[in-house]
């Protein structure tokens, strides 16, 4: 079964150790929460994965290729099947929502035409029918600045589809939504892992959520793993530990 495997990996900043000597397998088709205070490594983690900084040590896997030695042509491309939305959307607010959308194309096919915005016919239609998918169609001419924070995620989601990813990391993508919109963007998320098989590896802040969406928790403390299980496995003592007493 095609499995992400990560081995002894450490990061290093200054003298602390954000990551320190993490070892797992997350398989094809999991919906994994990464769970844990400020300051675990939640996002750290993340951005190792997607090789948007690199590892002091270690190595990741996936499907028996070192995703860590990837260079040049080979790591945008496993940054296109590895897609990460972010706490802040990371949005192009002057463009407009069709635009954003399909500017999840470049990283799969980059072209000097798709710096001038000149996409084909069909990856028109496949951007629209996302924005469907997210009830967002009506907005697709609209600047993206002009949407709520919620809608904007949901833009930032239809943007990572365009990668057709096989891996979608969320980091902390519901912190600055209030309820009613992070319920509707966790619901895209489970939608997607569900319905398109799309592994998914979410760093989340708030346990309840964690064990609502995800068939699997992973905490972390001070950078180690301490938790990797079910959710019900979760005892409260545990919870208490990797949450200084915040869990809600």
């Amino acid at each position: 079964m095609a499995h992400l495997e990560i081995n002894s990996l450490v990061k290093k900043f200054a003298k602390t150790k954000a990551i320190n000597g993490i070892s797992l397998k997350i398989f094809d088709g999991e919906m994994v929460g990464i769970i844990g205070k400020s300051g675990a490594g939640k996002s750290t983690l993340m951005r190792l994965i997607n090789r948007l900084i690199e590892p002091t040590s270690g190595s990741i896997t996936y499907n028996d290729i070192e995703i860590t030695a990837l260079k040049g042509k080979n790591l945008r491309e496993w940054r296109s099947e590895c897609a990460m939305i972010f706490q802040q959307f990371n949005l192009i607010d002057r463009l407009d929502v069709l635009t954003n959308v399909l500017s999840g194309t470049l990283g799969i096919n980059f072209k000097i035409l798709k710096l001038f915005k000149f996409y084909n016919k069909r990856e028109k239609i496949e951007a629209l029918t996302y924005l469907n998918n997210f009830e967002l169609s009506d907005k697709a001419l609209q600047r993206v600045d002009t949407l709520s924070g919620g809608q904007q995620q949901r833009v930032a989601i239809a943007r990572a589809m365009m990668q057709n990813p096989k891996i979608l990391l969320a980091d902390e993508p519901i912190s600055s939504l209030d309820p009613k919109n992070s319920k509707v963007v966790m619901d895209d998320i489970k939608r997607i892992n569900n319905q398109n098989g799309i592994t998914v590896i979410c760093n989340l802040h708030s346990l309840n959520i964690a064990k609502q969406y995800c068939d699997r928790l992973i905490g972390l403390s001070e950078g180690k793993i301490v938790f990797d299980g079910n959710p019900s496995s979760l005892t409260n003592e545990l919870a208490e530990q990797l949450y200084d007493l915040e869990n809600e």
